[in-house]
Formats: C-alpha cells, structure tokens, sequence
C-alpha cells in the first residue's frame, strides 16, 4: 500500500512541480520537447562500448535541476524505481560477450563495458524524460505534441491515461485500506483474497471510469481535450533550442574528455 501512496505522490509532486515559474519553467514547451528529442537521440546513438563520451551529457540534467530548482531527492526516488528494469536489460551482456579490453591499463569483459553504456544511456534518457514532465506537465506536453500534428485521438488517450491512473492508485488503496482494518496485523493479502480483490478492482474501475466520463459530460466535453493558450515561440526559446542542440551535437562529434585530459597531458 505504501508503493501506491508513493506513486500517487510522485504523480502530484511532477503536476506541482510543473506550475513553478522559472526560466526553464517559462521555455515553449514545444521548444522542451524538441531539446528532449534531440538528446535523447544523440544520446542512443553511441555505440554501445563508448562511456566517456557520454560523460558530457550529465550537464543537460544537472543544469535543468538547477535553472528549474526541482528538488533532486524526490526525482532521483523515482528513478531509482525504473533502475531495476535498466538492470534487467542489460545484465546479462557480461555473459555473452566475454571479450577483453584494456580500460585504463586494465583489462575488463567488454560485456561489463557495454553494461555500464547501458545503464548510463537509460539513466540519462530516463531523467531527461521525468525532466521534461516536471517542467512542462502533462496539459502543456500535449498541447506540443498537438504542435507536431500528433493526431488528437492519441493526445486525448495519453491524457486521460495519465490522469486516470491517479485515480484507479486511489481506488485500490481505498480497497486495501479496507482490508487491513477488517484483518488487522495480518501483512498483506491472503492468496485466497487476491482473486476476490482483482474481480472488485476490476468492477470498480469499471464503475469510477463511467461517472467520470459523465462528469465529463456534464461539463461540456466533446471529444476534444482543451489545454489552455500557449504563448507563441519567442527569440529566447528559439536561442534555447540552438544552444542546446548544438551542445549535443559537438558532444556526439567531438569526445570531449578525451580533448580536454589531452591538453591537460600536453598531447593537443
């Protein structure tokens, strides 16, 4: 029950987060989300044995932390949450590739090298993505994928989905607050309860989708999800969007570290 509290509480900590107003905050959310495409495709692009390459990449997240004054606590909370799946991925790939490479003098299984790629890789994209909510929230966010000629169908589910889903995490913690004050010091559900407990989850999904959607009715909704008037794309944003782009770009050509531990050593 607690793990449901927690996700219903990061779902409003990102809307809470997404009404500050900062300069990262006041960017065109169309203009964030292109920032995040870009980084999140220079960053897949590496192969899969470079990790100093992508040392350089840590600056977007970092900054963004900075500029838009999110807390660092709560969101590293929920990326930890997806780190186990990260690890699922790509544990294994020190079994199949057994392979040697010499990394600073010392010989490692590529496998491992191609781990570590991974987990940094979905790290950053990962933090990138979480990033891109907590500054711009949901209603914003789809009003730049409607900008795209996203079509609205696929707008309006992910919305909905979005905003449903802190309300089914609600509905089971109401059901298993229940239980546990009709079983007290009992931890968990009994195996014999789960199917009970599933069939009522079901059934009041069902009954709390349908007055929502009256809801919905009663106040005007026709199929099309309004959110609001966006300000049109300044110079600022404009500046913001080649700045980082560029950043990225230099990053994916040029191996930053590499250059600048040369002109420290005197090589350059």
């Amino acid at each position: 029950m607690s793990n449901m509290i927690n996700s219903l509480s990061n779902m409003r900590l990102l809307d809470d987060l997404a009404r500050k107003e900062t300069f990262i905050h006041r960017i065109h959310p169309l203009i964030k989300l292109l920032t995040t495409v870009v980084y999140l495709t220079v960053v897949v692009s590496f192969e899969r044995y470079e990790i100093i390459g992508l040392l350089p990449f840590i600056f977007y997240p970092i900054l963004i932390f900075a500029f838009a004054e999110l807390p660092v606590a709560p969101i590293l909370k929920m990326i930890l949450l997806i780190e186990p799946f990260i690890i699922g991925i790509g544990i294994l790939n020190p079994l199949f590739d057994q392979s040697k490479v010499l990394f600073g003098g010392i010989a490692i299984s590529k496998g491992w090298v191609t781990f570590l790629s991974i987990l940094i890789k979905c790290s950053l994209t990962v933090t990138a993505s979480i990033l891109l909510i907590a500054t711009t929230g949901m209603d914003r966010f789809a009003a730049a994928l409607r900008m795209l000629k996203i079509p609205k169908i696929f707008v309006l589910q992910l919305l909905l989905t979005y905003r449903y889903i802190s309300v089914l995490i609600e509905e089971v913690s109401r059901m298993i607050r229940a239980y546990s004050l009709r079983a007290p010091g009992q931890k968990g559900l009994k195996w014999s309860a789960w199917g009970s407990f599933a069939g009522q989850i079901l059934l009041r999904t069902f009954e709390r989708a349908e007055r929502v959607y009256q809801a919905m009715n009663l106040r005007g909704f026709t199929g099309e999800y309004y959110t609001g008037d966006i300000a049109k794309l300044s110079f600022k944003d404009l500046a913001y969007f080649a700045g980082w782009s560029l950043f990225f770009i230099i990053a994916r050509i040029y191996n930053i570290p590499v250059l600048i531990g040369s002109l420290f050593t005197g090589v350059i």
